[in-house]
């Protein structure tokens, strides 16, 4: 019998075991030299099947020199360009031409090679993969009921991890170290059983390294020039939990059921994140919902009826739109590291699609940080819904993604108010991160707890204008100033924001005067404020919209008139025992007659505003604020400024 093997058959490993077995004894085992060069590009790859084809075909060599059978080597070796079009089927039509040539049976564990044979008319042996009869592997050695990875290294004695997740060690399993031989051999058996077992996957193989997937464990093999010496590292869990037996499943499970069907899970690695997500996946397979997987690798152990999807044509994006096309309800995203992965989960759960993502984070500001960096703050909300933090197999934290308009709670009220995403302890209700815009860029900032509230004080209470904001005491007069930079230093980083925003319209000086914390009015040249506004108030709409206060613009004549206004400690007399102080900071209503009343504030006959003076005889004003802006430009127009009780 004369035997033309492909390269399938080499890598796969099997035929030494047919001809040990006695099947093929006597045989002529005709090797085509197109299987000889495309399994030493493979080993020159560093891919790890190279090396498994190089060691089956050693075999064949040894057997031969027993006289078992009869080895022949035959065909030209094919050029480079052809050995590059391998995938394309180049390298597999040499190798059949040689079986025609020689009138041999083609044996092949590639069905479309055999079935390409066929269509030749040749007499094809397919080895099927196989599915029963495994033995257990030489790794396996390895483990016990109590080891969780195992670490195997040349001239290195083995290491194995033990204990459970919250409790590992790493100990010596024996004293001997492991020898590249042995590591070989391991390695070549773990691929032949990826390759055969219909739940083994070899999910990466790169120049230098090859990551399989046999059921639950996880096996990564590195060799030169990726790893300074081979080396085997396996993984698998030991713990056999559900989502019940979580301390707090039940918040997950009326969560995820609930409209808020944005999660992701956080931990560290080998914190038992991976774990938590099959079972939620379990668990909502069991609720009746369609789940599916994207991982890369699957590791994941889930029930058949969750099918389990990787990178199609090496990109998840290609495997987000197969999933948008069969509709599931739930996508558990396993591993999200790449800027790929970000979007595509953001953009899979705002299609409608309940989404489960896993991150590596060592705590929640971490992984929001990850997510905002690639994601807009503002929608986080609409994305994210909880984040539940793992540690040592636990669940130790649940947290609320929420959006609010207000000052960030982590800058202790010092920025603007601006659109705020907040994440929130889900059993305290304590606020524990802000994430908003500052500068251009996005800031995760924690939030400290408040400090205690100081005892209540004995004197007059602050000052309330009726229709308009709280407006701050003034400070006891034996306090020592605060400088402005204290004060309002936000203010000043939004005025540069303004400046920059607006210098896009204007050649000339761009002058901002924050009135509120929340309005500012901006000078710039006169023929440059149409521009600025834009037709319909387009330009100004837009920047209002990106840094999130109001903007008033107007020409820099009234700029011009406005720098007559008093300045520095002034002291106007009104008549009536009024006056008006005023210093950098404040403006004072001096009215020592109607302390404690409350009274209306008219300009000559025009309303104003209403307040309280307080016991001291004053009404104390920002002099920044548009009600004592207001009041000066009346006062400079020769209106009279006068105080009625209510």
């Amino acid at each position: 019998m004369i035997l033309v093997p492909d390269t399938s058959v080499l890598i796969d490993g099997r035929i030494t075991s047919m001809i040990q077995a006695g099947e093929y004894k006597g045989a002529t085992i005709i090797v085509p030299e197109a299987v000889i060069a495309e399994l030493e590009a493979q080993a020159n790859n560093g891919r790890e099947i190279g090396f498994s084809g190089l060691a089956e075909l050693q075999s064949l060599c040894k057997m031969a020199e027993e006289k078992t059978i009869e080895l022949k080597f035959s065909g030209i070796r094919p050029s480079l360009e052809q050995v590059k079009l391998a995938s394309g089927g180049e390298i597999d039509a040499m190798i059949r031409n040689i079986a025609i040539e020689n009138a041999a049976r083609f044996i092949t564990s590639d069905n479309v090679q055999a079935e390409v044979a066929r269509a030749k008319g040749l007499d094809v042996i397919y080895l099927k993969p196989q599915v029963t009869d495994f033995v257990p592997l030489g790794i396996d050695q390895f483990f016990d009921e109590h080891t969780i990875a195992v670490y195997l290294k040349e001239r290195v004695p083995p290491m194995a991890k033990k204990g459970t997740i919250a409790d590992m060690k790493l100990v010596k399993i024996r004293d001997a170290p492991t020898s590249e031989y042995e590591l070989r051999a391991l390695a070549q058996e773990i691929l032949e059983r990826a390759k055969r077992d219909p739940d083994g996957f070899i999910e990466v193989e790169k120049r230098g390294v090859t990551v399989v997937q046999i059921g639950s464990m996880r096996i990564a093999i590195a060799r030169r020039p990726f790893s300074d010496g081979m080396e085997i590292t396996a993984v698998r869990p030991i713990v056999d939990v559900t989502l019940k037996d979580y301390q707090k499943s039940d918040i997950i499970t009326k969560r995820i059921t609930s409209e808020k069907r944005g999660m992701i899970i956080v931990g560290a690695p080998g914190s038992g994140k991976t774990t938590l997500a099959q079972n939620v996946a379990t668990f909502l397979s069991d609720s009746g919902f369609v789940v599916k997987t994207m991982e890369a690798p699957r590791e994941l152990q889930v029930p058949d009826n969750i099918t389990q999807y990787t990178a199609l044509d090496g990109s998840m994006t290609n495997t987000a739109d197969v999933l948008l096309l069969v509709r599931p309800d739930f996508v558990i995203f396993d591993e999200l590291r790449k800027n790929e992965d970000f979007s595509i989960f953001a953009d899979m759960r705002l299609a409608g699609i309940g989404m489960v993502g896993v991150i590596h984070a060592s705590g929640v500001q971490d992984a929001i940080q990850r997510f905002s960096d690639r994601v807009d703050f503002s929608v986080l909300p609409q994305i994210i819904n909880t984040v539940i933090f793992v540690k040592q197999g636990v669940i130790t934290k649940v947290y609320d993604i929420g959006f609010a308009v207000k000052v960030p709670g982590g800058m202790a009220g010092e920025l603007n108010i601006r659109p705020v995403t907040t994440v929130t302890d889900h059993e305290t209700g304590e606020l524990v991160l802000d994430v908003f815009r500052y500068d251009g860029e996005t800031i995760v900032i924690p939030v400290t707890a408040p400090a205690a509230a100081p005892a209540a004080k004995t004197g007059p209470g602050p000052v309330h204008f009726v229709g308009q904001p709280l407006v701050p005491e003034k400070p006891a007069r034996q306090a020592e100033p605060k400088k402005e930079s204290d004060e309002r230093p936000g203010w000043k980083l939004m005025e540069k924001e303004i400046q920059r925003e607006i210098g896009r319209y204007t050649d000339g000086i761009v002058d901002v005067q924050m009135t509120s914390d929340t309005k500012a009015v901006v000078y710039i040249d006169d023929k440059d404020v149409p521009a600025a506004i834009g037709k319909g108030g387009k330009n100004v709409s837009a920047i209002v919209n990106k840094i999130g206060i109001g903007i008033d613009i107007k020409p820099r004549s009234e700029f011009d008139r406005q720098a007559a206004q008093p300045r520095g400690d002034e002291e106007i007399n009104l008549g009536g025992g009024i006056k008006i102080q005023t210093d950098k900071k404040q403006l004072t209503i001096i009215a020592p007659g109607e302390s404690g009343r409350i009274v209306d504030v008219f300009a000559g006959k025009e309303y104003l505003f209403t307040a309280t003076v307080n016991e001291t005889g004053e009404i104390v004003l920002a002099k920044n604020s548009s009600i004592a802006q207001e009041m000066i430009r009346r006062y400079q127009n020769n209106e009279n400024i006068r105080l009625r009780p209510v």
